[in-house]
């Protein structure tokens, strides 16, 4: 049943004229949301969900060893975890704990287990190199660190470090949770930092993310895709936005999450549908990338589709899908619906999602706003608001919407204002139904595999180099990647410098994401009167360039 439209507001668009605002017309979560100035932690606002009835199933499952958490012991783990961070580690309120560890059944307890106490969760991509990592703990100044052993010398020194996959780490366990109480006794607000994540938000530059307990609360409770007891399985990393979000609503809606551990940070296609039949899962969250891995897998071995019979949903984010690719997708999966969504780091992952076998159907939209949430569609130059079918730039505002960036009110209000609303940076469109589609991105952040890449940070990393004069970093599309980096390069009177050295020198110091694919060599690089770089030009000639030696 469709929910009543508030006054003014179209009940098909959910836009008001008189505002000039999209309204959600979805449905609210059965669970209400506490109100915003009650006392409680994002764990907390979990658990009381389970505590009506305990699961006894999975909560987490490792896909590699088979290695499985059962609710009851997850919940013992997490309290036990939360005790050990007080006595042993000395972890306070407000500490910001470092997470650099890949997925494995101990990072959402951890998560869990941090909240509880009052820390502050700031998971990082673990192939990220030393100077990055150090980079990253400039902006959120962590007091303590969780590793593995693989990736432990990449912490800057003098941190405290424990290791995940060392006794210690497991002994924690052990602890007495009423002996020191765990999360008990400790006060924690909504409005409190539960989670600092990375993000290039809109200029390029690498901020912290602060989430609150409240953006957790909130978005965990938006009604999904699987319901309880079914088995999810999670490939996208947990250090992302939307494997964060993924993993943490899991357990709140006692779904057994299966974890997707890649061999060397690598995803393999068979590997995740052998999964999938393995752990008879019936969701499958994925980026694009991944998408369009397994539609291969399936297109080349017909026997997928039967060994993966449990699959009804596979959630798809991170970036945009190629019209294509959803139909090669539908006609290899027939039987599973495809639900695509959207989002920032800045909104606590989508905000905005496809629900249903109805919506699927519909090529191009990333969805409806989901409850609560509110958008404008922003002429990019005027700044008038516009009405359903008008392209502009996507305004939101809600429960999800991040409380900024950590120290940086500068940046905070270049794209968060006084009332709320965000600027997401992309432009968009919201049609008569109140789908939203993406029709081009205003920012010039490359997505290579789901991975934001700046091409400021790598442009700034080869004017380092002293045989370059000038750089310029453009993205060229991709079927595997969606899109990767390509350099354009003005070198120094007399340079002998070429290509492969150039390739090279990038990809000693940054991680495999970042590194630029192709270089091409110029006399000088277009820029408008303002100096600023003429990005679209260098697209059309990197297009042209390449597109010639094939």
């Amino acid at each position: 049943m469709q929910p009543r439209s508030p006054a003014g507001v179209d009940p098909r668009s959910g836009y008001c004229a008189a505002t000039r605002t999209f309204h959600s017309l979805r449905p609210p979560p059965p669970t209400p949301i506490p109100p915003p100035d009650r006392l409680l932690s994002f764990p907390a606002a979990a658990f009381s969900l389970l505590h009506a009835h305990l699961p006894s199933h999975p909560a987490l499952i490792d896909s590699a060893t088979g290695e499985t958490v059962h609710f009851p012991s997850f919940l013992s783990r997490v309290r036990a975890l939360a005790a050990a961070l007080r006595s042993e580690l000395r972890v306070t309120p407000g500490d910001v704990a470092l997470v650099l560890a890949p997925a494995g059944v101990h990072v959402p307890v951890l998560y869990y287990a941090l909240m509880s106490v009052g820390a502050v969760v700031s998971p990082a991509n673990p192939a990220l190199t030393a100077g990055e990592i150090s980079s990253l703990a400039s902006l959120s100044n962590p007091s303590v660190a969780f590793a593995v052993r693989t990736v432990a010398g990449k912490i800057p020194p003098g941190l405290t470090t424990v290791l995940l996959d060392s006794p210690r780490f497991l002994s924690f366990f052990s602890q007495d949770p009423h002996g020191d109480g765990g999360g008990d006794g400790v006060v924690i607000q909504q409005s409190d930092p539960a989670a600092i994540l990375y993000s290039s938000g809109t200029t390029g530059r690498a901020k912290a993310v602060v989430m609150t307990h409240r953006n957790l609360i909130a978005m965990a409770s938006t009604p999904g895709v699987a319901r309880a007891a079914e088995a999810a399985l999670l490939t996208v990393p947990m250090f992302h936005v939307f494997g964060f979000v993924f993993c943490l609503r899991a357990v709140l809606v006692a779904q057994t999450l299966v974890l997707y551990t890649a061999r060397r940070f690598k995803f393999n296609a068979g590997d995740v549908l052998n999964a999938v039949g393995r752990f008879q899962v019936t969701t499958l969250a994925l980026a694009p990338p991944a998408l369009l891995a397994i539609v291969r897998a399936a297109e080349d071995d017909s026997s997928v589709v039967a060994r993966t019979a449990t699959l009804h949903a596979v959630i798809c984010g991170g970036a945009a899908i190629a019209p294509e690719l959803v139909r090669r997708f539908s006609l290899e999966f027939p039987n599973v619906c495809l639900f695509q969504g959207y989002g920032l780091t800045e909104t606590t992952a989508g905000f905005c999602r496809v629900i249903g076998v109805e919506e699927s159907k519909r090529t191009g939209t990333v969805g409806r706003l989901s409850w609560g949430a509110e958008a404008k569609i922003v002429h990019p130059e005027t700044g008038a608001a516009l009405p359903p079918g008008m392209p502009g730039e996507l305004w939101v505002r809600g429960h999800f919407v991040m409380k900024g960036y950590l120290g940086e009110k500068d940046a905070t209000s270049a794209i968060l204002n006084s009332e709320g609303w965000l600027r997401t940076g992309d432009l968009c469109c919201i049609d008569e139904d109140g789908f939203i589609y993406i029709v081009d991105r205003l920012k010039d952040l490359i997505k290579y595999k789901g991975f934001q890449v700046a091409p400021a940070e790598l442009e700034n990393l080869l004017q380092t180099h002293p045989d370059i004069d000038e750089a310029a970093v453009v993205p060229y599309p991709d079927d595997d990647a969606g899109e990767m980096p390509v350099a354009f390069i003005v070198r120094r009177s007399g340079s002998k410098l070429h290509e492969e050295l150039i390739k090279d020198y990038v990809a000693k110091q940054v991680v495999y994401y970042k590194r630029i694919h192709h270089v091409f060599l110029v006399a000088s690089i277009p820029k408008n009167a303002a100096g600023k770089i003429l990005r679209k030009d260098l697209v059309k000639l990197a297009l042209h360039q390449i597109s010639s030696k094939l």
